[in-house]
């Protein structure tokens, strides 16, 4: 009895090191149009210019559920190419670059676009799963080219639905949910990814905070890490343009609003989807030392988190 004992403890100690998990990764950070961002004079795009390997990329999250040797991508973007060959580098087994499945969350060309490479020109892919609300999949298989990759199977839409749980995994659960913002050809949502032990809220495109009827504190209360929308740190970087054209959270607005929380909820914090003009991007900046020095994080590419 002594022996199966000691036998049991072995190996329950040997599987808890061998434990399968689920990880996020963060395979890219800035707004929709990247950086260096087209015709940029600035010095922020400068160097990338000259160095287009160093670029953060457009913003996107991968996921590994290494137990069921399965990868999941949210958002589709125009560095899909590049990102998707990170995210199978990331992984314990032996897969290729597409997918399990593409999580979008609205029709902004970051955010979408990325899909015509699983077309005919590109991959020629075989009915990858792209799961999309119901305006984002009318608006995928009523207009070219999107909907070339719905007639010929490169694509295979699975509907969401508001605040619906899908499973994808036994350890892996995601709800999507409505946020409000420029909704020209479809709506926009976010979406709270659940693994075994921990969960993850991610928001890169929302109004003001205050036009959503629900509260950004309770939600972030719910989870363990947040990526927010931090498009602009402040007014200062969109001079040239009206605000009510581009109504995003600013940074010193979000911070503003979360001044009262405790550290630990502060901590869950990580500003994500940045515009090529955000000073958070160089991570050397007074103000991200500032963000950093209130308590909060900034997203970097590779950052990785498990589930």
């Amino acid at each position: 009895m002594y022996k199966s004992f000691v036998f049991f403890l072995f190996t329950c100690l040997f599987t808890q090191g061998q434990e399968k998990i689920v990880s996020i990764h963060v395979l890219g950070i800035v707004q929709d149009a990247g950086a260096p961002h087209i015709a940029c004079e600035k010095a922020c795009c400068s160097t990338l210019f000259k160095n287009s390997e160093l670029s953060p990329e457009v913003v996107s999250l991968g996921v590994i559920d290494e137990a069921t040797q399965k990868t999941f991508l949210f958002e589709a973007t125009p560095d899909i190419t590049t990102q998707l060959r990170a995210l199978r580098g990331k992984t314990d087994f032996k897969t290729n670059d597409i997918p399990d499945g593409i999580f979008l969350t609205h029709a902004h060309i970051g955010h979408y676009t990325g899909l015509m490479y699983l077309g005919k020109e590109a991959t020629n892919a075989k009915a990858v799963s792209v799961y999309a609300m119901p305006k984002m999949k009318r608006f995928l298989e009523e207009n070219g080219p999107w909907s070339q990759l719905v007639h010929n199977s490169n694509i295979q839409i699975e509907a969401l639905k508001n605040k619906a749980e899908i499973q994808l995994t036994s350890a892996l659960k995601v709800i999507p949910f409505t946020v409000p913002h420029r909704d020209e050809y479809s709506e926009t949502v976010g979406y709270t990814i659940i693994g075994p032990q921990k969960r993850i809220l991610f928001i890169p495109d929302i109004d003001k905070w205050e036009k959503w009827k629900t509260s950004i504190v309770a939600e972030i209360a719910k989870v363990d890490y947040a990526f927010l929308d931090a498009t602009f740190y402040d007014a200062q970087e969109i001079n040239n343009r009206a605000i009510s054209e581009i109504p995003h959270p600013f940074v010193i607005e979000s911070m503003e609003l979360f001044k009262n929380l405790p550290k630990s909820e502060k901590a869950k914090v990580y500003f994500i989807h940045l515009n090529h003009t955000n000073p958070l991007l160089n991570a050397n900046s007074e103000e991200s030392k500032e963000v950093l020095k209130k308590g909060y994080h900034i997203a970097r590419k590779h950052m990785r988190f498990e589930l």
